[in-house]
């Protein structure tokens, strides 16, 4: 089924990084204007000299440019032009470079918010060169969790594994005091409803890992595991969330556990970045439990590769695919939240509507 009719926005990312060489490859194949409608926030200029750098197929990149996703045409490259630094310097962090991405980003996050895009995926940034009046935050998680309704957890995903995170970009000194029973329960309750709603799965499984070495060794590394997440996990369990641990990191993912399980939510960033990586290099970068749909590839700027033809486009391929299939989703799920009785019957081979049901009669 084709859903050339989405349009998803693509912000440029860091000017100086591997933003545009990654789009340039992924949208330089003609064939993927049959999947969406690819609505490009950046310069047209920086694309062009990026272009230069790479094979002629992705340097034929013709971009339609259009003032916003309203104007976006179906079957071309749409390009918002914003964000253009005076020079272009592949792989050197500069403030300019910074400064260009966030103009694309917030040129899309007002189409995101207006409902004219379907969903946002995001090229990396330097989040230290983004710094400044229009940016204040540690990372896209965090500013579109501002320009959004609902409470940000991300979540790590391919085929093979997902992964969600208790805190995200705080320093690891501060991961044990800021966690707490009902915040975790909060995250496994948020977990599942993506499982449930952004990836169909009926009732997911999720493992939880401790936070000390050896799920803390019955307390002689740590208590966190017996005072808060224990108790966390029972609690949620007991509300109907499949949840199951604490499990030490490193035995869960050396063992293939993690494979049983549907989802696992880690406590801080390295703890589940890290496996992930290695287990997934291709992986996405999914912002869930917001009121809109926003992925990005699982790298960074990579600027000691940034100019030189190196980079990989795999990842920004799986963002957007997996951005498609999120949306689609999400429309299912309000379809069949929407009226169940109806939906349960269509399945048993009849459309009929809650009033046409027969219910039995009850004696007073």
């Amino acid at each position: 089924m084709s859903d050339y009719k989405l349009k998803i926005g693509i912000t440029q990312g860091d000017t100086n990084g591997i933003g545009w060489e990654v789009i340039l490859r992924t949208l330089g194949d003609s064939r993927i204007v049959e999947l969406f409608t690819p609505v490009v926030y950046g310069s047209q200029s920086v694309a062009k000299h990026y272009a230069a750098t790479l094979d002629e197929e992705c340097g034929r990149v013709q971009f339609n440019v259009v003032g916003s996703a309203r104007e976006a045409r179906r079957g071309k490259v749409n390009l918002v032009e914003c964000g253009t630094p005076s020079v272009v310097k592949a792989g050197e962090p500069a403030k300019e470079a910074g400064a260009a991405a966030v103009e694309a980003l917030e040129r899309a996050i007002v189409d995101l918010q207006e409902g004219e895009l379907a969903a946002l995926v995001t090229a990396p940034i330097d989040k230290e060169m983004a710094q400044g009046e229009h940016f204040a935050f540690t990372g896209h998680t965090e500013f579109v969790a501002a320009h959004a309704e609902g409470e940000p957890m991300m979540i790590m995903c391919s085929e093979r594994l997902r992964v969600g995170l208790q805190t995200i970009h705080i320093p690891v000194a501060d991961v044990a005091k800021s966690l707490s029973k009902e915040k975790i329960v909060a995250s496994l309750n948020t977990l599942r409803h993506t499982l449930k709603q952004d990836f169909g799965i009926v009732e997911p499984r999720i493992a939880v890992l401790a936070l000390n070495p050896h799920a803390g060794e019955g307390g002689m590394l740590g208590t966190e595991e017996q005072e808060i997440i224990q108790p966390a996990i029972v609690e949620a369990f007991e509300s109907g969330v499949l949840a199951f641990g604490p499990f030490p990191a490193d035995g869960l993912f050396a063992s293939g556990a993690y494979a049983k399980y549907d989802a696992v939510l880690a406590m801080y960033h390295d703890q589940g970045l890290t496996p992930f990586k290695t287990l997934s290099p291709d992986g996405v970068n999914f912002t869930a439990g917001l009121s809109v749909v926003r992925t990005s590839p699982d790298h960074g700027t990579a600027f000691d590769i940034a100019g030189k033809a190196k980079a990989d486009a795999q990842s920004m391929r799986n963002a957007i695919y997996a951005a498609i299939d999120i949306v689609r989703n999400r429309e299912a799920w309000e379809r069949w939240n929407a009226k169940p009785l109806q939906h349960f019957e269509r399945e048993k081979g009849r459309d009929v509507s809650v009033k046409d049901l027969k219910l039995p009669e009850v004696e007073e």
